[in-house]
């Protein structure tokens, strides 16, 4: 699993002017999973399945 920003640079995933995060392959939003006991949050693309970490 790859960063947020890693995913960015690589071309992975887009962001628009309104700052939501999408994947390029399916072109559908992020959607997120938040576990409390971790660190960060996971970005997660409903159609391919694609995880991002997101920290911060």
């Amino acid at each position: 699993m790859d960063s947020v920003r890693k995913g960015l640079r690589a071309g992975d995933i887009e962001k628009d002017n309104y700052g939501r995060l999408s994947c390029t392959t399916c072109e559908e939003s992020l959607a997120t999973n938040n576990d409390p006991t971790e660190v960060g949050k996971v970005r997660v693309c409903p159609d391919c399945g694609s995880e991002w970490k997101e920290l911060g």
